[in-house]
């Protein structure tokens, strides 16, 4: 007899995205995603290292310490950096709000060396181009809003990013919370896998244009 499909995500974690109120609606992130994300971030961790020449990746669950009035509306868990922090670096992210979750290679809130970085890009689009149409772009990852990466501008947006204070680069996929894929666990975390593994191009790319003496 075929074991039953269990989902990894389910309805309740994009419903916690429903809940009125800072404390109630923490509550049932710490329950719900957090221990989902914390899994996923080792499970990342883990199968990169090997693509990485074994280096660990450090996981940061978000812990939202700085709201004190207004929910959050996604929450999120990043993949590399140091053990400080991630944003300063490039980074893997899954993340989810109540529409979808995602998987991205997060360039955001002016990490180090991003002029080089993007310039390493503009002088090499070759890594990015040869993404399938299931990608997607984001430059503001503030805002649920994203765009089919073959509608995308590739050259401009990096270049927005190089030249605009507040600019950013997120490139990934995403489940929306009706795809078929979620209700199976082991389609779930492949197609997470495979996204960040597809990815890893792009993440060694952006490190080429650190000082060598910086690269971990």
């Amino acid at each position: 007899m075929e074991k039953e499909k269990e989902p990894f995500f389910t309805a309740k974690e994009f419903s916690v995205f429903s809940i009125e109120g800072l404390e109630e609606r923490m509550k049932e992130i710490k329950t719900y995603i957090q221990p989902k994300f914390s899994y996923l971030g080792k499970l990342i961790s883990e199968s990169l290292e090997s693509e990485l020449d074994g280096a660990v990746l450090p996981v940061h669950v978000a812990k939202h310490l700085r709201r004190t009035k207004f929910a959050p509306e996604n929450t999120w868990v990043g993949i590399g950096g140091d053990a400080r922090g991630y944003k300063k670096y490039p980074h893997f992210q899954i993340a989810i709000n109540k529409n979808a979750v995602y998987i991205w290679l997060a360039f955001i809130d002016n990490p180090q060396f991003e002029k080089e970085m993007a310039a390493c890009f503009l002088k090499d689009t070759a890594s990015i181009k040869q993404l399938s149409e299931e990608y997607i772009i984001s430059l503001d990852h503030t805002k649920d809003q994203v765009t089919p990466i073959k509608e995308v501008d590739i050259a401009a947006a990096l270049t927005r990013w190089q030249k605009v204070k507040k600019g950013e680069f997120m490139i990934g996929r995403c489940l929306k919370k009706e795809d078929s894929i979620l209700n199976d666990a082991e389609q779930t975390e492949q197609f997470i896998l495979n996204t960040v593994c597809e990815l890893i191009p792009i993440y060694k790319q952006a490190y080429a244009a650190y000082p060598k003496e910086m690269v971990q």
